[in-house]
């Protein structure tokens, strides 16, 4: 496969990373953005999702063979950065299956970590049972999360059909990812399955393959070469014949912009209503504290978010906060996040200078309020809610109440390492 660089690792075409010697496991600082230069890369398939406590498991690529890989169990960080059809998402709106990149550190703080805390050179050892290594980095903790569609437009790349062969609605894609705008080396080609569920995009169409066998798109059966048309893919993991270990599956076909735009849309409008009901995530830079519970707390948004949710925070508009866990689950009030959240007005909204750290959103905003909460400390993580946001209660699995270490499920339910 061809070669390239990505955030410092070798990384084949379809990437699956292989350590190089900038590969040096990094532990994130509480109230710091850490670099994403630092991260430990990897793929893998979605297993599963605690979607409350934003972790879930990965079954992660190696260099063994993929169907025996324990699923791998890993935790947002709390500015983690969830993209999907590129767009931002959160982790309930991934489905199952679907093959996805990942950007994790270690543990920031291990006595608190969600997921199970594994030896730091864990990425390394081999797995055995023809499983190899790289399928259990100690990296469990994501800073960037995205499907494949979102790692080909964040890095400028394409897929490019070379061929299909088609029997009964099924069959095989050979195809290359390339950079968009031509150039680099010359990319190894790629087998993939796809199917009669294979979902086919183009402009506001969703089209099936017997439609494109009506068109001559494709043929009815056999082969066809498809001459390099750019497109972008859903890739999924499914079971496969023939003893063939490591193959994956087509789940989307996208071939125009105007149909990836409209898939990313969708999902911008998804996510937009869910962080307006949950809150936006912030760091907490700075508490001044006044007389009798006053406080003007200084706090940083994070990132990775539309540019519509951040226009909500007007200065002079009033404005709701609330402590929350790592897990971003709000930690005061047995009523939903409002119960006890500290009320003001935010006094400033400033656009910091420079590009800011991957799930920052290098706005920082001043509020004020004449009762400020246990939990809004500097270096701690909060929900803010700008006036505008409609006030609604959450289901019982994302809150807290005066249990900090309350979790559902427990880490119990992970295997033992």
């Amino acid at each position: 496969m061809t070669r390239f660089l990505v955030l410092g690792y070798s990384c084949l075409a379809l990437g699956l990373c292989v350590a190089s010697a900038a590969d040096e496991p990094f532990r994130p600082e509480a109230g710091k953005f850490p670099p994403v230069e630092k991260a430990h890369s990897y793929r893998g398939e979605l297993v599963f999702v605690d979607h409350a406590n934003r972790r879930g498991s990965i079954r992660v690529e190696g260099t063994g063979m993929f169907f025996r890989n324990d699923p791998h169990p890993f935790a947002l960080l709390p500015y983690a950065v969830v993209r999907y059809h590129g767009a931002p998402a959160d982790l309930r709106d991934i489905p199952l299956g679907t093959v996805l990149h990942v950007r994790a550190f270690l543990p920031p703080d291990p006595k608190i970590s969600a997921v199970p805390v594994l030896p730091v050179d864990s990425k390394s050892k081999d797995a055995n049972h023809n499983r190899g290594t790289g399928i259990a980095p100690a990296e469990n903790h994501v800073l960037l999360l995205e499907d494949e569609p979102s790692h080909c437009q964040r890095e400028g790349l394409v897929w490019k059909l070379k061929e299909v062969d088609l029997k009964n609605r099924e069959g095989m894609i050979i195809a290359t990812r390339d950079p968009k705008q031509g150039g680099g080396a010359k990319a190894t080609e790629e087998k993939m399955t796809f199917d009669a569920a294979t979902r086919i995009w183009r402009g506001r169409e969703r089209l099936s393959i017997d439609e494109l066998i009506a068109e001559g798109a494709w043929p009815a059966e056999g082969k066809k070469t498809l001459g390099g048309q750019s497109v972008l893919l859903g890739i999924t993991w499914k079971p496969t014949a023939d003893g063939i270990f490591t193959r994956f599956h087509i789940s989307d076909i996208w071939l125009d912009d105007a149909a990836m735009q409209r898939a990313g849309k969708a999902q911008t409008e998804t996510h937009k209503a869910f962080i307006r009901s949950r809150w936006m995530g912030a760091s907490i830079d700075a508490v001044e504290y006044g007389k009798f519970g006053r406080a003007t707390v200084t706090a940083t948004l994070f990132g990775g978010m539309d540019a519509e949710l951040y226009a909500d925070f007007k200065k002079g508009e009033p404005a709701m906060m609330n402590a929350v866990a790592n897990t971003l689950k709000h930690t005061h009030g047995a009523y939903g996040p409002a119960h006890m959240a500290s009320r003001g007005s935010i006094l400033d909204v400033t656009k910091m200078p420079g590009d800011a750290p991957l799930g920052s959103s290098g706005i920082q905003i001043r509020f004020e309020t004449d009762l400020i909460i246990e939990g809004i400390r500097p270096g701690r993580t909060v929900r803010v809610r700008p006036g505008a946001w409609p006030r609604v209660q959450v289901p019982r699995e994302e809150y807290l109440e005066d249990n900090l270490e309350e979790r559902f499920p427990t880490p119990a339910i992970f295997p033992k390492y």
